[in-house]
């Protein structure tokens, strides 16, 4: 089966944040802790990640029609990967949230407005080979980058994690960016 080149860049730029997201993974716990954070102030910054983003989802998703999902999908990638370089900031549970609130407007730009270009430029043939493609390479490259952020933490630093996952999803954004320069098929 071939891939549409349009899914292709999809694919490879949601690669990239995809690593750089799961470096940090389950280690936000242990962050937490180091910047005096308890296990409520813990709950409290997955809350905030999450309620921001859903609730901004639905009214991004919906102006996303409007506006263009390729451009706010960009600013969504782009706004991550500078909400990612902030963790190098946190030294409170305060500081924490705002980063953690941050993250969840960018996923809302990012998230649905993806998924409705990966959507227009699927097979319509075989939508489940597309969407399992999709599912299981995030999943994969979430398991090994959960990994590899861990060794990154136990051999160096925080520091030096955030500043990786910050480059990469930077670099995802750029890669993304190719899709304004691909004619329609």
């Amino acid at each position: 089966m071939e891939f549409k080149q349009q899914e292709k860049i999809l694919l490879a730029g949601a690669s990239f944040w995809w690593l750089g997201e799961g470096l940090f993974g389950p280690l936000l716990a242990v962050f937490a802790g180091r910047v005096g954070g308890s296990v409520l102030d813990i709950s409290w910054a997955w809350a905030i990640y999450l309620l921001v983003t859903g609730i901004l989802e639905m009214f991004i998703g919906r102006i996303s029609d409007k506006f263009g999902h390729a451009r706010l999908m960009i600013f969504g990638y782009a706004l991550n990967a500078i909400f990612t370089f902030g963790y190098l900031f946190v030294h409170t549970p305060a500081g924490l949230f705002i980063v953690e609130a941050g993250l969840g407007v960018a996923l809302a730009f990012a998230d649905p407005t993806w998924d409705a270009l990966y959507a227009k430029y699927e097979d319509r043939k075989k939508p489940g080979l597309i969407w399992g493609m999709e599912h299981g390479v995030e999943e994969i490259i979430t398991g090994v980058s959960i990994f590899l952020g861990g060794l990154i933490v136990s051999y160096f630093s925080f520091t030096t994690l955030f500043v990786a996952m910050g480059i990469i999803q930077t670099v995802g954004t750029i890669y993304q960016a190719k899709i304004f320069y691909i004619k329609e098929e």
